[in-house]
């Protein structure tokens, strides 16, 4: 990946936790500063809970514009939004149901339904509505925040997996190739590369070797291809994650 991207190491998940909540504030005021509102697209997973619960407590729920936030995911699986393996469940319970932000502003993927080619095109449609992004044009996020699995997934954008070739839909159908493997929904490469900002989080010792795989120079893996044109590129990681990186130290 070269020098392209921002690599900030922290002490450890709690740390991780306040920094990614404060980068969301601090996003999210310059976004309604200069351009009226605030677009982002949330992680699912087990590290982004804790930053959401952050974000949920004064002061950081305080200094939100939630009436001018527009909240969208970067993947989901097939599972109605109750269920718990929802990453839309997961944030509503940590962040969404906490704070004062219009219901019409949230917008969820339907995992559940029984066409998800069809629910893939109706969330695309619905960032273009939002967006107002012409036929061709891509949603350009304010922030987008993203995971790491230990096979160098993120979203829901697997090795091997045909979305990953994708260059025109900005939101596909994953349709798994094994049966252990819900099949889901995510955001593509392209519209996460037309970002303004994304940002990686990552905890934990079991993902020091693929972090040390993703960030160097010859990363092939799905993580490895998120580079945003024209944006910002962050990856933020406890010590642990950080431990096979060169001079990974600590704030």
């Amino acid at each position: 990946m070269g020098t392209d991207a921002e690599i900030i190491v922290v002490k450890d998940p709690p740390a991780l936790a306040e920094t990614a909540a404060r980068t969301i504030v601090d996003e999210a005021r310059e976004a309604v500063v200069t351009r009226g509102r605030f677009t982002i697209a949330l992680a699912g997973g087990a590290t982004p809970r804790e930053t959401y619960e952050r974000l949920a407590l004064p002061p950081l729920r305080d200094e939100m514009s939630w009436d001018r936030t527009w909240v969208f995911f970067g993947d989901e699986r097939a599972v109605g939004p109750d269920d718990p393996e929802s990453n839309y469940r997961m944030a509503r319970e940590a962040l969404l149901s906490r704070v004062p932000i219009a219901p019409d502003r949230i917008v969820r993927m339907r995992g559940e339904a029984d066409d998800r080619d069809a629910a893939a095109a109706d969330y695309a449609r619905t960032l273009a509505d939002v967006f107002q992004t012409r036929r061709g044009e891509l949603p350009r996020f304010d922030l987008v925040l993203l995971g790491l699995g230990v096979d160098g997934h993120t979203a829901s954008l697997f090795p091997g997996s045909p979305v990953l070739k994708e260059v025109f839909r900005p939101v596909a159908a994953v349709h798994a190739a094994a049966a252990a493997l819900p099949e889901r929904l995510t955001l593509t490469f392209p519209v996460l590369n037309a970002a303004s900002r994304v940002l990686f989080l990552v905890t934990g010792a079991e993902k020091a070797k693929v972090v040390k795989t993703v960030l160097g120079d010859e990363a092939l893996l799905p993580a490895g291809m998120v580079r945003p044109a024209g944006g910002r590129l962050t990856w933020l990681l406890d010590r642990a994650a950080a431990a096979l990186l060169p001079a990974a130290g600590g704030g």
